[in-house]
């Protein structure tokens, strides 16, 4: 009993502290500042979750620099009202929708098959969406919700549009892949026999395992593409605490406190992308470059774990299994 109190208690502590820390360091520097992108005009993009916070911005930002721009997300009001936003603003705009549900596998391969049949390049691939906190829950294929939408979810569908990815890079003009990661995977573990944390749940170190997983993923992507010698990259990005409706699982004091620091010390959603329009579009960026972990236009040290060659092979054999496509 006690243990089972300590394994969900510590992880909320560690995270709670780090987003402290976070915070901190958010209040003692200036948010970071995109500079001018290139045009994007011919350019397809996908972004998931792109009809509120980070990704929204993300989808704007793309829109006005001439983007044809496709919202993937399992609200389709919110996703339609987020793209009459858009084009109201930007009247050229080449916004639209398509229904994408990453607690389901069968959504996610509907997803690429609807994309698929536009016969449309795909320069871009923003994986933003996310869940936090959520309660203890199974996706309809029976994984935990937080490793199953944040991690599995996105590594199928990247897998699945890998071919589009890279046939549509070429030297100079890499596609990008661009994983919207989160300080949490420092402090995140994965045991690779306990994916679906079955043994003492406890939604924030789900979460930061989540998070972790992402990260490795990012990094073995990276690696696995270069190797082969293929015009496209991968790269994870962290846009710090950003107002959005992803906090709205914390523990209710928190989250009362949280309405009111958010204003004052979050990023607002617009800086959050950022750094994830940075990774998208950035020159700087190109080719084996555009690899790593990266945050306010920085590149930066992930998690050692992420370094970890065995632990990056195990779990990319491990998903593949998960995932059927072995």
């Amino acid at each position: 009993m006690l243990a089972a109190a300590r394994a969900c208690i510590l992880p909320a502590i560690r995270l709670y502290l780090l987003g402290l820390k976070v915070l901190l360091v958010q209040l003692f520097s200036s948010p970071f500042r995109l500079p001018a992108m290139p045009r994007q005009d011919g350019k397809v993009v996908i972004v998931t979750g792109g009809g509120s916070g980070i990704g929204y911005e993300v989808v704007r930002h793309m829109a006005r620099l001439g983007a044809h721009v496709i919202i993937g997300g399992n609200d389709e009001q919110k996703g339609l009202a987020a793209i009459r936003r858009i084009c109201e603003e930007y009247r050229e705009a080449r916004v639209e929708f398509i229904n994408l549900d990453l607690a389901s596998l069968q959504s996610v391969r509907r997803f690429v098959r609807r994309f698929e049949g536009r016969g449309l390049p795909l320069n871009v691939l923003v994986n933003n969406a996310g869940v936090m906190l959520v309660r203890e829950g199974r996706t309809e294929d029976g994984f935990e919700q937080h490793f199953g939408v944040n991690y599995l979810g996105h590594f199928l569908l990247t897998w699945l549009l890998l071919d589009t990815l890279k046939d549509s890079g070429k030297c100079g003009q890499y596609s990008r892949v661009v994983h919207v990661s989160s300080s949490a995977h420092r402090i995140g573990e994965i045991r690779l026999n306990d994916l679906n944390s079955c043994r003492n749940y406890s939604a924030h170190a789900a979460y930061c395992c989540s998070k972790l997983a992402q990260a490795v993923f990012s990094s073995q992507l990276h690696q696995e593409l270069q190797s082969g010698g293929h015009p496209l990259s991968s790269c994870a990005v962290d846009p710090g605490m950003v107002n959005t409706a992803l906090y709205r699982h914390l523990w209710t004091p928190l989250r009362l406190a949280e309405s009111a620091i958010a204003r004052l010390l979050f990023r607002t959603p617009a800086e959050g992308a950022a750094a994830v329009l940075h990774a998208a579009l950035s020159p700087a960026l190109e080719g084996e470059r555009g690899g790593g972990y990266w945050a306010d236009g920085r590149r930066e040290e992930a998690a050692p774990l992420t370094f970890d060659p065995e632990l990056r092979l195990s779990l990319w054999e491990t998903s593949l299994r998960l995932l059927g496509l072995q």
